[in-house]
């Protein structure tokens, strides 16, 4: 694994951990290189501008925090640099309670896009590959 792209992915990860966490909207938009696409079982959701991102994101921090859960970590399991600008990134992420202790789980796989000059990653298309259940 090239470990440049790993800390890349983990630096991005850990941003986009904080902006989910605190109910960052704007923060959270921001990690999206639009237009993206959001895929899973039951169909896909086409992401046109970031007042998308922030709706779907609306509320869930209040909903986890409501639950007990008051932090997330993002744990890379593996990151594959497909082209100099796509990496596709597996991540299992934790959702957290007061104690720092793992509750939940879920897992995702997104490709991201270094879409800005400086070449900053953005999600271009995520899947949710949580088990069910």
């Amino acid at each position: 694994m090239d470990t440049t792209a790993h800390a890349e992915v983990e630096a991005f990860l850990g941003r986009y951990a904080e902006a989910l966490a605190t109910g960052d909207l704007p923060g959270v938009a921001a990690c999206y290189a639009l237009p993206a696409l959001v895929a899973g079982d039951d169909g896909a959701i086409p992401i046109a501008e970031a007042a998308q991102v922030e709706a779907a994101f609306a509320g869930a921090a209040d909903a986890y925090r409501a639950q007990g859960l008051v932090g997330i970590r993002a744990e890379l399991r593996a990151v594959d640099e497909l082209t100099p600008t796509l990496l596709l990134a597996d991540v299992r992420w934790a959702y957290l309670d007061q104690a720092g202790q793992a509750r939940r789980h879920s897992g995702y796989r997104y490709l991201l896009r270094r879409s800005t000059p400086e070449g900053r990653l953005g999600i271009q298309v995520v899947v949710d590959t949580t088990p069910p259940g």
